[in-house]
């Protein structure tokens, strides 16, 4: 019986599948014997913990207190959650790491930011490892969501879960990659109707991942041969994005160039059938304007400087300077005084209807523009004023406070904006001179606006 058993896995894991009774199981998890543990609960966590409670006996550990007692409140910063569906939810939240020794199933869905220098952040990867390793039970399966290089769950968390429980991957414990693919503000591609890559150290890993998120996800599951073919599908998911968008910033450069209008070409090139709909913009937050970096730092460390990613990321990162370059001409057309200018910037964060200020791209736009001499009013109907003052160092203010302005920065189409109307956002300019209205999503269309009396630029 054991020959036939090593036949099967690798030498590294039968032993743990051997030890059949220690092992957490499907079977166990459904019956409430074992219980789910889900570390990091920001945008990606708090679903996963959300609709996995609908199944399982769930435990949600942050380790930022002031995020639990929100939480336990029916508080969801961001937004991702109802609040009538999170206080339903039957979630035990927690900030005591040793809590996480009730669950034979954890999940880590902390976030992977990168540096100063854009070199991959793994600090908050490594911590949550570190705290399951010093929890976990022996039978434990880990699953990794966090968008990283291939081989990082197996060169770089796999050692500290070792370290810090003393166990050993196969004998003691079993490890999984699932790469989230949750899309912040996104009340329609919601987590159960989105395909599901998962992988394990070995089979039988692999299977008892799939059956977990299979009660969930009801689009499906794929399974991954590997672990590093998991973790591979997710950054270029972003990365393939990323350069879509890089495409159309340059193309929409060169459109202005020669004095046409981007939005029009790209109306006229989408009725061929196979035409990719993408739209120039700032490409900032948390996984787009981050995880190409993860691959190119991660191909750079083999030997090879991957080119066509890191033009890509180049335009991408230029486009805030870019926008802030052309409201400057077309303030120096007008005539106006750049030194001392008064410019409103509406939306501060990466996304629309979204809150998170994370690698925001439109501080771009107000940091170049400060560094022309002018005055930057700046307001979000979303973001947290607290966080935009401890992270960037700006001042939100109310809307009544934006008027009289010599420009208008549309950065984020919040629906607050689109319900404010383009009327009123066109207003906040000096009433005896044209109006300057800068729509960087082009949320507006042309024929709406009166060209003889505003000056009205999209990207």
């Amino acid at each position: 019986m054991v020959e036939d058993v090593i036949k099967i896995f690798p030498r590294h894991t039968w032993s743990g599948i051997f030890l059949g009774e220690i092992m957490v199981t499907f079977e166990t998890l459904i019956s409430h014997k074992d219980k789910i543990g889900i570390v990091g609960l920001g945008y990606v966590g708090l679903p996963l913990a959300v609709h996995m409670s609908y199944y399982f006996d769930v435990i949600g550990y942050d380790k930022k207190t002031d995020r639990i007692e929100e939480l336990k409140s029916g508080i969801d910063r961001t937004m991702e959650i109802l609040p009538e569906i999170l206080k339903n939810a039957n979630i035990h939240y927690t900030d005591q790491e040793e809590d996480l020794k009730k669950c034979r199933f954890i999940i880590v869905a902390v976030p992977t930011p990168i540096d100063k220098h854009r070199n991959p952040d793994l600090y908050p990867l490594q911590s949550a490892s570190d705290i399951v390793g010093r929890n976990m039970e022996r039978g434990t399966c880990i699953v990794f969501e966090s968008t990283v290089y291939p081989g990082v769950t197996e060169e770089v968390c796999l050692p500290i879960l070792e370290e810090k429980s003393g166990m050993k991957l196969g004998q003691d414990f079993t490890i999984g990659y699932s790469p989230e693919r949750i899309n912040p503000g996104d009340k329609v591609h919601t987590l159960e109707k989105i395909i599901k890559v998962v992988s394990g150290s070995d089979h039988e890993t692999a299977k008892l991942i799939q059956k977990v998120y299979g009660k969930v996800v009801k689009a499906g599951i794929h399974v991954a041969s590997s672990i590093k073919v998991a973790e591979a599908a997710k950054v270029i998911e972003n990365t393939q994005r990323d350069l879509n968008i890089a495409l159309m910033n340059e193309l929409a450069m060169i459109f202005h160039k020669i004095g046409i209008d981007t939005h029009e070409v790209l109306a006229a090139s989408s009725t061929k059938w196979n035409f990719l709909n993408f739209t120039p913009g700032l490409v900032g937050g948390h996984c787009i304007g981050v995880d190409p970096y993860y691959l190119t730092f991660k191909a750079q460390f083999l030997g090879y400087r991957p080119e066509i990613i890191l033009a890509g990321r180049r335009i991408n990162d230029g486009m805030g300077k870019y926008i802030a370059e052309k409201t400057v001409k077309l303030l120096i057309k007008a005539g106006k005084q750049v030194q001392g200018a008064k410019i409103a910037v509406l939306g501060i964060t990466f996304k629309e209807n979204v809150p998170d200020l994370r690698n925001t791209k439109v501080i771009d736009i107000i940091n170049e523009l400060q560094d022309y001499g002018a005055k930057v009013l700046l307001h979000d109907p979303i973001a947290d004023k607290n966080e935009a003052r401890k992270y960037y160092g700006v001042e939100l203010l109310n809307i009544e406070e934006i008027n009289h302005v010599d420009a208008v920065i549309l950065a984020v189409i919040h629906n607050y904006y689109r319900e404010l109307g383009f009327s009123k956002i066109a207003n906040m300019c000096m009433n005896d001179v044209k109006p300057i209205v800068i729509d960087v999503k082009a949320a507006f269309n042309l024929p709406d606006v009166d060209k003889n009396s505003i000056t009205y630029w999209r990207l």
